[in-house]
């Protein structure tokens, strides 16, 4: 392919922080982005050519999207695959990743099965349709169980740990639809990689240690606090996984760690991931210049560690929506090897990603880098 600047127009369903970072990324490479979201103003506007509002699902946004583009892709895995198949087929307008990976990820049930059926590691699952299904996973698999929502889950949101027999109605209830159970799984970590595929070339980010609390990512920590044959497991399971999807793109590929030392893949996100954010500051490409470069079919960029790093999201601190403030952030503008992004969200909500931090520095420790990053998280607040 022949580049030139200016180069192309990249259309994205979803418009949230991950659309904001791409255009962030893309405008230096001489890239355009119009993203199509529900949201009027949304958190990318400021940073894209165009917005066009309508729901991730709406054939005529999506249509209008792919008119405008040379390539089509999305940031939000509630992107309607079956439209943007159409759109695609109809316009002739290029979608990456493959809308059906985007259909396989979407279903947690069939992401497991697709997963299992590669070859690859992943927790013994069961499907779960009634509460008398849960109860015989949880004493085939042994309690407690992870109930996931087969679709719809989204930042620890569609997961509930089951503890016993007597809580699986309940458990059902507050999933709302079809479901998994999954075992347990006794982790001493959770690790996640970023990959990425070209045209004919794939290449993956160090591995990054990811910190939950709630189901939500926290803060990530790279490189992992890992040996090097758990990080070359990782990095390996990573390339298969990469191997059995279709299409270009950015790949968040999140894996645990068990007390044995194993890797089992936990989830995919076919797209930039919060657990990457790091590589703004911490690779010599970040993941989201990478997502452009490979939707276009460009060469990949950098994916080599330029420093370790540790990110720490910006939470709600919240305890009902309110309108947006941040305060207190003097000491992260103050720390020099300290960045802060914004996600442009105009209200909190409790738990709710507004942003992050993430610091840098060859000489640190990462316990103290972490320690650190959470100082300065704990300087600010929404109230």
């Amino acid at each position: 392919m022949n580049h030139r600047t200016p180069a192309a127009t990249v259309g994205i369903v979803g418009g949230g922080q991950l659309g904001r970072m791409m255009g962030e990324a893309a405008g230096p490479l001489g890239v355009e982005l119009v993203v199509s979201d529900p949201t009027p103003d949304c958190p990318a506007a400021p940073v894209v050519r165009d917005q066009v509002v309508g729901d991730f699902d709406d054939y005529e946004a999506i249509r209008t999207l792919a008119e405008r583009a040379d390539v089509l892709t999305f940031e939000i895995e509630l992107a309607d695959p079956d439209a943007m198949e159409q759109v695609g087929e109809e316009t002739g307008t290029p979608i990456h990743p493959d809308p059906g990976t985007l259909r396989t990820i979407q279903d947690k049930l069939v992401q497991n099965r697709a997963l299992e059926e590669g070859g690859l590691p992943v927790p013994t699952f069961r499907q779960v349709d009634t509460a008398a299904e849960l109860r015989a996973a949880g004493e085939e698999l042994g309690w407690p169980v992870m109930l996931k929502a087969r679709e719809g889950g989204y930042d620890g949101r569609g997961n509930r740990p089951v503890e016993g027999p007597e809580d699986a109605n309940e458990a059902l209830e507050e999933i709302g639809g079809a479901a998994l159970a999954e075992e347990l799984i006794d982790f001493e970590r959770e690790l996640a990689v970023m990959g990425a595929v070209g045209d004919g070339e794939t290449r993956a980010y160090p591995v990054t240690e990811t910190i939950h609390e709630e189901e939500i990512l926290r803060e990530s920590v790279t490189p992992a606090r890992i040996d090097d044959a758990v990080r070359s497991r990782a990095r390996e399971v990573a390339f298969d996984v990469l191997e059995l999807l279709d299409g270009r793109g950015v790949y968040g590929i999140e894996l645990f760690e068990t007390t044995a030392g194993e890797i089992l893949v936990n989830e995919i996100a076919p797209r930039p991931h919060n657990s990457g954010h790091w590589t703004i500051e911490g690779a010599g490409c970040s993941q989201f210049e990478q997502h452009v470069r490979a939707v276009l079919g460009w060469p990949l960029g950098d994916a080599t560690l330029r420093s370790p790093a540790v990110t720490a999201n910006l939470l709600g601190d919240v305890t009902d929506p309110q309108i947006a403030e941040l305060t207190g952030t003097e000491a992260i503008l103050e720390t020099p090897d300290a960045s802060l992004h914004w996600y442009g969200k105009r209200e909190a909500r409790p738990l709710r990603k507004m942003g992050h931090v993430t610091l840098t520095d060859d000489e640190t420790d990462r316990d103290a880098l972490l320690s650190r990053a959470r100082s300065l998280v704990e300087s600010v607040s929404f109230n």
